[in-house]
């Protein structure tokens, strides 16, 4: 049975296991001749979404403002997605939750607590399948 209009696209449940099961989701913004840099990202819902830590001109999130188009690499794999901005309260709660749990270490809290901090919150990023 094929997918409706109305139904998001998704990623493939291996690729979606290996992000979750992944420290680092390499990802490139935008179609120009960006190299692949790594970010964290957690999976909610079997849904992919990263946050910006830091929001600097030039940086992947602004660049997928512009243009939500580019490129997430894992498992040697490259796979071209689309960036939709996450606006939901409770889909980013949800995020946040998955940002605790994923990465708890001692070293990783600091960056967990500013990630779910307002001004990261608000660049919640979901990554979706082209």
């Amino acid at each position: 049975m094929g997918r409706t209009a109305a139904e998001p696209r998704r990623f493939p449940a291996e690729i979606v296991a290996a992000i979750h099961k992944s420290k680092i989701l390499g990802i490139r913004a935008g179609a120009g001749p960006h190299r692949i840099i790594g970010v964290w990202a957690v999976v909610v819902d079997g849904r992919v979404f990263v946050r910006s830590w830091g929001v600097k001109s030039g940086g992947w999130y602004r660049t997928f403002r512009k243009e939500p188009q580019g490129t997430m690499a894992i498992e040697g794999r490259e796979l071209p997605v689309r960036a939709v901005q996450t606006r939901s309260e409770l889909l980013k709660d949800a995020v946040d939750q998955a940002y605790r749990e994923k990465y708890n270490t001692p070293g990783a809290l600091k960056y967990v607590r500013d990630l779910c901090e307002e001004r990261c919150r608000a660049t919640t990023t979901e990554l979706v399948p082209l």
